[in-house]
């Protein structure tokens, strides 16, 4: 599998299922709409359908704050991209343009970290995204 695809639809799922959330989200959905109709006309209206469910399913899971359906969500819409992609590898460019679009600035990688702590009395908490070196005397 080709890297590349890999990391763009993971970048497309995470910004799509996060713009469901947004007021950016009919214009989102036409743009992805579009895609698919220009590269395959005969899955746009289902494509159209399951984009219209998912934003339901995000509204839901966004209130209920159940970021499990969020991350499935997600890794569909992944999934349904790298496919997209891998049969038409010309969709990567109106794909990172739509992205460009709809989503400035979002980064091409889709890693997403989510921590959360809590601490009381005398506790410290320290929490990386990645590396993290402490050096306590």
């Amino acid at each position: 599998m080709d890297p590349e695809i890999t990391s763009l639809a993971q970048a497309g799922g995470a910004a799509l299922v996060a713009l469901m959330a947004s007021d950016a989200w009919q214009v989102t959905r036409e743009g992805f709409v579009q895609l698919w109709q220009r590269m395959q006309p005969h899955r746009a209206d289902a494509v159209a359908a399951q984009l219209d469910a998912g934003r339901a399913e995000t509204a839901a899971a966004a209130e209920a704050d159940d970021q499990e359906v969020l991350r499935e969500l997600r890794t569909e819409w992944q999934g349904r991209l790298r496919r997209l992609l891998v049969a038409r590898p010309e969709a990567a460019a109106e794909l990172r343009r739509l992205l460009d679009e709809v989503a400035p600035g979002a980064p091409l990688d889709s890693s997403t970290v989510t921590q959360r702590a809590t601490a009381s009395g005398h506790a410290r908490i320290y929490q990386a995204g990645r590396d993290q070196h402490i050096n306590e005397r």
